[in-house]
């Protein structure tokens, strides 16, 4: 039986490797544990908002705060789909999906991370795929964006090998010094031309609505 409240949580997004989908309390507690375990090298760092550098147990609650905030501020017209990516029922990362005023620009913008452990076996790329697949494929967006810091080659690689272009660049405050955030572009052409026939979406139609579009707009 679905979820009648927050319908949310029955979308499910399957590889042939993985599956995303929201998580519960529960999953969020495992989740805190993976990061507990390593996230990145501490030497560098990957987000623009430095979250990992927070000591534990203070790490921990401010994670659980930012994914329930997540959940308690959605609406329709601006939301976060914060999906935990699940491989063989363990959870190695969260692979998000968010965009303002979908129903009018189609426009998401994506971001993620996965476990250190869990890291150089295609599994950022394998989950990108997905959740672009719940964005167009699902919802019928037309452009998604992303970026990364111009040292992170392993998430630029991903976005290169998924088929987005350069879209410009600016400077960003990482630990309190100017570096270098390179932006990239992928249009519903470019997703198209390179579209898989095995990642499956379930459970969408039920809270299409939540997205900001009507039943049956997505495609």
């Amino acid at each position: 039986m679905g979820n009648p409240y927050w319908p949310l949580f029955d979308v499910r997004v399957r590889t042939p490797r993985l599956e995303i989908r929201l998580p519960t309390d529960e999953d969020l507690y495992r989740l805190v544990a993976l990061v507990d375990d390593g996230v990145h090298d501490p030497a560098t760092m990957p987000f623009a908002t430095p979250w990992t550098d927070a000591p534990a147990p203070r790490r921990a609650r401010e994670s659980l705060q930012w994914w329930w905030g997540r959940r308690a501020q959605w609406r329709p017209d601006d939301w976060s789909f914060t999906g935990a990516v699940f491989v063989e029922g363990e959870p190695v990362g969260v692979q998000d999906l968010s965009a303002k005023h979908f129903a009018t620009l189609r426009t998401v913008a994506t971001g993620s991370w996965l476990g250190r452990r869990h890291q150089g076996r295609g599994l950022g790329q394998e989950m990108r795929a997905a959740i672009l697949h719940l964005a167009f494929d699902g919802l019928g967006a037309e452009v998604a964006h992303s970026g990364a810091f111009d040292d992170n080659g392993p998430s630029l690689g991903v976005s290169r090998s998924l088929g987005y272009s350069a879209n410009g660049e600016q400077l960003e405050l990482r630990r309190g010094r100017p570096a270098r955030m390179v932006n990239v572009r992928l249009g519903r052409a470019d997703w198209l031309a390179l579209r898989r026939n095995d990642i499956r979406i379930a459970g969408l139609e039920g809270c299409l609505d939540m997205f900001g579009i009507d039943h049956g707009e997505g495609n």
